[in-house]
Formats: C-alpha cells, sequence, structure tokens
C-alpha cells in the first residue's frame, strides 16, 4: 500500500483534523468520513409507520430533556 500527498488549505485541515479520534490517522478519518452516507441517501428508507414510530420516540426524548432542564432550574433558583 502505497502513499499520496494531497494539499488542504486551511479550513479543509481544521474539518478533518476536527473529526479525528484519539489513535486514528488522518488516512483512518479520511476513509470513515469518505465511507458516511449523506442525509439525501437516507431518504424514503423508513415506511410511514416507522417514520411515525421514530418521531413520537424523538419527540418523547426532547419533552423528557426539557422536564428535566425544568427541574434543574427550579432547583437552582
Amino acid at each position: 500500500m502505497g502513499t499520496r500527498t494531497v494539499r488542504l488549505d486551511d479550513e479543509a485541515y481544521e474539518r478533518l483534523a476536527s473529526r479525528k479520534r484519539e489513535g486514528e490517522s488522518f488516512s483512518d478519518v479520511v476513509k470513515r468520513v469518505a465511507g458516511e452516507r449523506s442525509l439525501l441517501e437516507l431518504a424514503g428508507i423508513l415506511s410511514d409507520e416507522e417514520a411515525a414510530e421514530l418521531e413520537a420516540a424523538t419527540e418523547g426524548g426532547r419533552k423528557r430533556s426539557r422536564e428535566r432542564s425544568d427541574e434543574l432550574v427550579r432547583r437552582f433558583e
């Protein structure tokens, strides 16, 4: 397996560096990030029923999070 030199501008480098995990090389980051799907590729993979269940679960989690936040605010007032 050979190596290549790739030039990145500062912004591109910073974006790549911000995705780097501990112990990961830049080659590892590029392979991981390049393999990610875009959200548009995921459009339509859920049935209407699955989408409704996911939406309900997400809203339920948001509601519980708001309730916990409100409770913390009340405790510290």
